[in-house]
């Protein structure tokens, strides 16, 4: 069972159980001391790895994993459809190997991930891992669930990657760690407590989706079933400056030549969806409605099916919407067993984006803030480095 919205007292942190989507208030002295993670387990008050033990002894008992969210450069995520959260290691700046990072976050990383993938003896020795995330108000933090290294999905090369970033003309690696939130509603206190005494994670109280894991290596996942989803403008735009600029700096360098917008558009389509195939932008004068025309391929290497799909692409200013005209010339354009993708450096008009959903029409619509999300994801986190992306990608078009 799921909280919602309460909230536990600072004061009532020390024997409190963990409640998924329960708020952890903080103090009020206005200091460090108000930090509710360190009042709630003994975990320290400070960075987004934190544990009890050590991680270069290899004594670490239970570990937390904190987002405030604000690493944009660094963008962790939850899939509540899947229930796969997306988390990067502490190797975020220049100048560091990979596993020699202050907190030693990426090295315990690395032993949770290898071990995830040995036997059940090995798991064993895997800290329950619980992922915490900003909230409000002041220093108040949010639970959101139990974690396990890894998911159903993902094999040893794709569930901890070592992937490389670029700052200030310095390159550098990095982790993508990916974990299964397990279906757990509530984390018992008496079992956190008797894994920090030196209690073995699957003994008495162990949540079952855990013991599940490291017995068998099986993935229980807390997963939320998707429902219309109608995404308001500012859902839909990047909320802080970075974010614009990135969208500002992409419509300047096709302003003079908008249709060339169409392949930029294809590629950020490329970015969200790697099992996109041929794809080929429509002659201005020859479109039929379409920008671009591609295949999506789906099953095995040997024999792939491939769908076909019709993708407009719209290279508006942030106050320019997309509305029901645009939106009905894409969807008119959709012969039987395909679909349609809209890419927009804006947002959808809420008619259009109810019409859409209400109706089922089998539309991906890609919105301003999609495309930074993306991009960012992508390594491509600010003015600069998208400019870049730009001049390399989509040569001729002058700034």
């Amino acid at each position: 069972m799921l909280d919602g919205d309460q909230a536990t007292a600072f004061a009532d942190l020390p024997t409190a159980d963990l409640h998924v989507e329960r708020r952890y208030l903080g103090g009020t002295r206005g200091t460090s001391g108000d930090d509710p993670l360190a009042r709630l387990l003994p975990v320290g008050n400070q960075g987004g790895f934190r544990y009890k033990g050590s991680v270069r002894n290899d004594s670490v008992k239970l570990a937390v994993l904190y987002t405030s969210g604000e690493e944009l450069t660094w963008p962790d995520s939850l899939d509540p459809e899947t229930g796969i959260f997306t988390y990067f290691g502490d190797n975020r700046r220049p100048g560091t190997e990979l596993h020699d990072t202050t907190r030693a976050g990426n090295l315990l990383l690395r032993n949770a991930f290898e071990r995830a993938h040995g036997s059940a003896d090995d798991r064993l020795r895997v800290p329950p891992f619980l992922y915490f995330e900003k909230s409000v108000p002041g220093r108040a933090v949010r639970f959101r669930g139990l974690l396990a290294p890894g998911a159903a999905t993902l094999t040893s090369d794709a569930d901890l990657s070592a992937i490389w970033r670029n700052a200030s003309g310095s390159r550098f690696q990095n982790y993508r760690a990916f974990f299964t939130v397990l279906d757990v509603g509530v984390v018992p206190r008496d079992w956190l407590d008797a894994v920090l005494s030196g209690a073995p994670t699957i003994s008495a109280g162990c949540p079952e989706p855990w013991r599940d894991w490291v017995e068998g290596r099986v993935y229980r996942a807390l997963v939320a079933p998707p429902t219309v989803t109608i995404r308001s403008k500012a859902d839909q735009l990047p909320s802080d400056p970075t974010g614009r600029a990135i969208l500002q700096t992409i419509r300047d360098y096709f302003s003079t030549r908008p249709t060339d917008f169409e392949a930029c558009a294809v590629e950020v389509w490329r970015l969200m969806a790697p099992s996109t195939g041929s794809c080929t932008v429509t002659s201005p004068s020859r479109d039929g409605g379409r920008d671009a025309i591609g295949q999506y391929l789906l099953g095995p290497n040997a024999d792939k099916v491939s769908v076909e799909f019709a993708l407009e692409a719209k290279c508006y200013g942030q106050d320019s919407g997309v509305g029901v005209r645009e939106m009905s010339r894409l969807i008119s354009r959709i012969r039987h067993r395909q679909f349609g993708v809209f890419v927009t450096l804006s947002y959808f008009n809420r008619q259009v984006y109810d019409e859409v959903r209400t109706d089922g029409h089998p539309i991906a619509m890609v919105c301003g803030r999609d495309v930074v999300d993306v991009l960012r994801d992508n390594g491509f986190s600010d003015r600069a480095a998208v400019q870049a992306w730009l001049n390399s990608r989509f040569p001729g078009v002058t700034d």
